[in-house]
């Protein structure tokens, strides 16, 4: 059984489109965060998550994003800032019904005013959402 939910859990950052030896970054860390999709990044680029004072170029930006935790305009400004210029930002949400929960609508407001494109939604985990965002393509203005 653990083989069979190591697998899934690999898959997960399979299909968040996260590759080894990518550079991912964890911005929102906190205790209630899912440790098994942590792991399973980790597992699958082969390097620790990077905190939010990491001065590295971003493949990806995890951010764990809560009714509560500010202005989300702002958190996505600070996470586009190391990004690549190919990188993509996963905004992950507690699931309808968590503590924290964020309505859909909170981020898609946001994504447009900070140059992000909202691609696609994923259930992560059990209580985790993630949405994924991409920068604007310049030819679609």
């Amino acid at each position: 059984m653990v083989a069979a939910g190591d697998a899934d859990q690999h898959s997960v950052a399979e299909r968040l489109g996260i590759k080894p030896d990518m550079v991912v970054q964890e911005i929102g860390w906190d205790e209630d965060v899912d440790d098994d999709l942590r792991a399973a990044i980790e597992s699958h680029t082969g390097t620790e998550l990077l905190d939010e004072d990491a001065d590295e170029v971003i493949d990806v930006v995890l951010l764990w994003w809560r009714d509560g935790d500010g202005d989300l305009g702002d958190a996505l400004v600070d996470a586009r800032t190391p990004l690549d210029e190919d990188g993509v930002v996963w905004v992950l949400t507690p699931k309808t019904g968590q503590p924290g929960h964020v309505e859909p609508s909170e981020i898609a407001e946001a994504v447009p005013t900070v140059g992000l494109s909202q691609t696609s939604n994923l259930s992560v985990g059990d209580g985790w959402t993630a949405t994924r965002l991409v920068p604007r393509s310049t030819s679609r203005r």
